[in-house]
């Protein structure tokens, strides 16, 4: 009884001692739950501290979304410097970070403008640049105004050193003076490829900050040169160094506000603001140039004019005569319309204008028949060595873009395109046209067949006659 009774107050002491246990393992996991429920909270709570950077909708700088880059990633990436905060990275670029610091250590000392007052200007627009990007910049301060500054200053000197002597004329003195021609820098091919990346979209600054730099570098005497002189001098030289690219001439644009340098080539391929037609529901051209060929349309190349009332996108059908400006074909081509169409899709995707355009020439190009028969008739010159190649790069620059709605009168026109294929009498006299007036050996002797014939007709005739 007793051994029993013993081994019972054991067991209970047991289990007492075990629910102890337990119970302090139950707490020091608590404790452990708490302390790192409060040290989440404090994180959760410095998130709410940070200040909030409002992305600026007229700017809209930002990565091409994965869909529209997954097709040709290199289109969009710089090939030798980069600008801005996206591409400050990439190994192949840290090359040019001595010539960028080089550039920006003559253009100070150029203007003589005070340092501080350079760093301080850049960083009371921090918040105001880093709105501009639709991406959070995981940048410190200090980081982020070096950049900008050294950037921004790069660009200018560049400007300044490749803008020709003979076209300085409304740039200030000390400006043209500076003019050199034996920096390698602004030596082909060194200077196109670096033209081009200054035009990708993910390589860009917002375009008042280069404005603002230019304004402290060199300040116009108000009692001499009126105040808008001064703007007028930096749009000037930037028409003039992207001049290789330029379809219309400033004139064009007296009140133009340039966004960042995509924006601005975007402008330059744009029929001036008051001649944009409106917008109209989206319509498919359903036959390439072969096929409407073959029904009758004429092709005609425009050779296209700098300084032009027109644009390269005003296409024109009249009389059975399809008018196309005159295009280019080469190994930038794509790059340029592929961030062109970039920006339209991220921040104009109302009035994709060079969307439109380039969904056009894919709707004419299915084979390299089409390709073959625009270049006869000189609507493209092809560069890119063959007319498969051109084929693919037209074909291949729609894709992962989304159009929603177009320009009424390409809604007019491939309305009109459409029934021309479709009436009967067009196609039966193409057809006439192209089986016995295709050449004068076969129109010669079409029309010896016919007087032939009628000559027969004659004779028998006659000799029906003489019968009777």
């Amino acid at each position: 009884m007793e051994e029993s009774a013993n081994r019972e107050i054991q067991l209970a002491g047991a289990s007492i001692n075990n629910e102890d246990q337990n119970t302090q393992k139950e707490a020091n996991t608590s404790g452990g739950n708490e302390n790192k429920n409060e040290q989440l909270i404090i994180e959760i709570r410095e998130m709410f501290k940070r200040p909030e950077i409002q992305a600026s909708p007229q700017y809209r700088i930002q990565k091409v979304p994965y869909d529209i880059r997954k097709w040709n990633e290199e289109a969009y990436t710089p090939q030798v410097i980069s600008i801005g905060p996206f591409h400050r990275e990439n190994t192949r670029l840290k090359s040019m970070k001595e010539h960028k610091e080089r550039y920006f250590k003559s253009f100070i000392q150029r203007s003589r403008i005070n340092l501080e007052d350079v760093v301080s200007t850049i960083r009371e627009l921090e918040e105001n640049i880093r709105g501009c990007y639709v991406e959070t910049i995981e940048l410190k301060s200090d980081e982020f105004v070096k950049m900008i500054l050294v950037d921004a200053c790069f660009i200018l000197e560049l400007f300044i050193r490749s803008i020709p002597e003979s076209t300085s004329k409304s740039i200030s003195k000390s400006i043209s003076e500076s003019s050199t021609s034996d920096d390698p820098m602004i030596l082909k091919p060194m200077s196109i490829t670096i033209m081009h990346d200054l035009l990708l979209l993910e390589n860009q600054l917002p375009f008042f900050v280069i404005e603002k730099l230019f304004h402290l570098a060199f300040p116009f005497p108000s009692n001499a040169i009126p105040s808008f002189t001064n703007h007028q001098a930096l749009i000037d030289l930037t028409f003039k160094y992207f001049r290789d690219n330029q379809i219309k001439t400033i004139e064009d644009y007296p009140n133009m506000e340039i966004k960042h340098f995509t924006d601005l080539l975007r402008t330059f391929m744009l029929p001036p603001l008051k001649k944009l037609p409106k917008r109209d529901s989206p319509l498919k051209l359903l036959y390439s140039a072969t096929h409407l060929h073959e029904a009758g349309v004429k092709f005609e190349g425009v050779k296209f004019e700098v300084g032009s009332s027109e644009s390269l996108l005003d296409i024109k059908f009249e009389k059975g005569v399809l008018k196309i400006p005159r295009i280019e074909l080469d190994d930038w081509t794509e790059i340029l319309y592929r961030n062109i169409m970039a920006l339209e899709q991220t921040h104009y995707l109302e009035n994709g204008y060079i969307t439109d355009y380039i969904f056009f020439l894919d709707s004419l190009i299915n084979t390299e028949e089409d390709v073959d028969l625009l270049c006869e008739n000189k609507v493209m010159v092809n560069y890119l060595g063959d007319n498969d190649a051109a084929k693919s790069m037209i074909n291949n620059l729609n894709k992962g873009n989304f159009l929603e709605n177009m320009r009424s009168d390409y809604h007019d026109l491939y309305k009109d395109l459409n029934s021309f294929y479709n009436n009967l009498w067009h196609r039966w006299k193409a057809t006439l046209r192209r089986q016995y007036f295709s050449n004068p050996w076969r129109t010669a002797a079409t029309i010896a067949a016919i007087i032939l014939l009628l000559l027969t007709l004659v004779q028998t005739v006659c000799t029906i006659i003489q019968v009777v």
